[in-house]
């Protein structure tokens, strides 16, 4: 494709500004992971149902395989990448700690569909995150590590919370 038939995209991805040109047709899990290098958003079905290309789109889990990029202008976009910095997140150190993530292809879409959960609901019940949960499918854990590790990570948030207000 001409550059000239290119589409622009300018959004906010990970906190940082991004302007790319992409062919329009792309998807945003095209575009993340082949015009902005960010592969930790996983390529499954490409038909929204395994869930594990789930990013968050203004706060909240969407299906990047069937979210065109040209939808996702002036939006704020998080990938697994965003999560955690020099210190991990609760949620990454949880899913270490407890097994939540076996061979590792749905860690990046559970974490950060369980990072909407508990910013909307710091303390869930189990069937909350059974339900948070239920569109990103695991081959490997057969899931109780994952709410495990879910529910771990919402009582380390929920102890840094009355930490820093007790501060």
């Amino acid at each position: 494709m001409d550059e000239r038939e290119k589409q622009r995209l300018k959004c906010t991805v990970n906190g940082e500004s991004v302007d790319v040109l992409f062919d329009g047709y792309k998807t945003l899990l095209e575009v993340l992971r082949e015009e902005l290098d960010l592969c930790g958003t996983k390529h499954g079905c490409e038909l929204g149902e395994c869930g594990a290309c789930a990013v968050l789109v203004d706060g909240k889990p969407v299906l990047s395989c069937l979210t065109l990029a040209l939808e996702c202008g002036q939006r704020k976009i998080e990938t697994i990448e965003g999560v955690g910095d020099a210190k991990l997140h609760p949620l990454q150190a949880a899913f270490a700690d407890l097994g939540g993530s076996q061979c590792g292809y749905c860690t990046p879409a559970m974490i950060l569909t369980a990072k909407e959960l508990l910013e909307r609901n710091p303390d869930p019940s189990l069937d909350e995150i059974r339900e948070s949960l239920a569109g990103v499918l695991c081959r490997c854990t057969g899931y109780q590590q994952i709410f495990d590790s879910v529910e771990q990570a919402a009582e380390e948030l929920r102890r840094g919370e009355k930490a820093e207000v007790n501060s």
